[in-house]
């Protein structure tokens, strides 16, 4: 696989398993219960749901191309900025969720179930690929924007979505078992590092805006590494979002955004502990 394309793919892959798996066990729950006549409601919200984000990524790439060169670059320093902090918001959210989702979502479904409401269905599966859609959408807009390489930066999103959608599947049916603890940290890491890039690109875009001025000294000459068009500098500005000149306030933003965010995903997690019950006496 490409190295422009791996970025791409990972966010593709990530945010389109995190949606399948949200709506796999919502349907996989119906289908426990004797319920498949609600399916159609769920497939209505991730319908309904998958257009909307697609309108939201062709209108901001639309809406960029219309506008003159240095508004162009502030769109992109805002596109980035707005992708970085889904990102992180995305991580911690999934860190601090994830072993409680299932029962959470099956709860939910339950309770629907119960008063009868297809409006509570079809939203709740709505809103589950809509979050995951929105932040799709915006990522991808901003890696078109810092690729130099469109085909192949759509290749790896495409690819990614298709893989997600199979192994959603998969999993709904019970063919496949993932550790899907460990599956999320890996990807998460990729991710903490692509945000980090992008953290460097809008720095970088805002400069061209005019909005930043300080901080624009050369901070190292990566010319000798980050050659453009070899493999290592599509590795190194693709996926790392490094710049063969990158700036005091580029390098220094990369590592102060990489270096915590990487170690809060790495950090092991520790396991709830029991809870003692107090003896009572008469």
């Amino acid at each position: 696989m490409g190295t422009l394309v791996l970025p791409t793919f990972v966010i593709g892959l990530r945010e389109g398993l995190e949606a399948a798996l949200i709506v796999g066990i919502i349907a996989a729950f119906l289908r426990h219960n004797g319920r498949r006549d609600a399916l159609r409601w769920i497939a209505l919200g991730v319908g309904a749901a998958s257009i909307l984000c697609a309108a939201v990524g062709v209108g901001l790439h639309l809406a960029e191309r219309a506008l003159p060169y240095r508004q162009q670059e502030g769109l992109e320093t805002i596109v980035a900025l707005v992708a970085v902090g889904m990102i992180t918001y995305m991580i911690v959210w999934m860190r601090q969720n994830a072993a409680s989702i299932k029962s959470s979502l099956e709860h939910e479904t339950s309770s629907a179930l119960a008063e009868g409401s297809v409006a509570a269905l079809v939203t709740m599966s709505f809103f589950a690929v809509l979050r995951e859609g929105f932040e799709t959408a915006v990522f991808l807009v901003a890696a078109f924007q810092s690729s130099a390489d469109p085909t192949a930066t759509g290749t790896g999103a495409a690819a990614g979505l298709l893989v997600s959608v199979v192994l959603g599947y998969a999993i709904y049916r019970g063919a496949v078992h993932i550790d899907l603890g460990r599956f999320f940290r890996f990807t998460a890491l990729v991710l903490v590092v692509v945000s980090a890039g992008l953290l460097a690109s809008a720095l970088h875009t805002a400069h061209e805006a005019g909005w930043v001025d300080i901080g624009q000294q050369v901070a190292v000459n990566l010319g000798w590494l980050v050659r453009p068009g070899t493999v290592v500098s599509s590795l190194a500005t693709g996926m790392f979002g490094i710049q063969p000149r990158p700036t005091v306030i580029e390098l220094g933003a990369w590592l102060v955004y990489l270096v915590p965010v990487a170690l809060y995903v790495a950090w092991p997690r520790r396991a709830a502990r029991p809870v003692r019950a107090r003896a009572t006496t008469a």
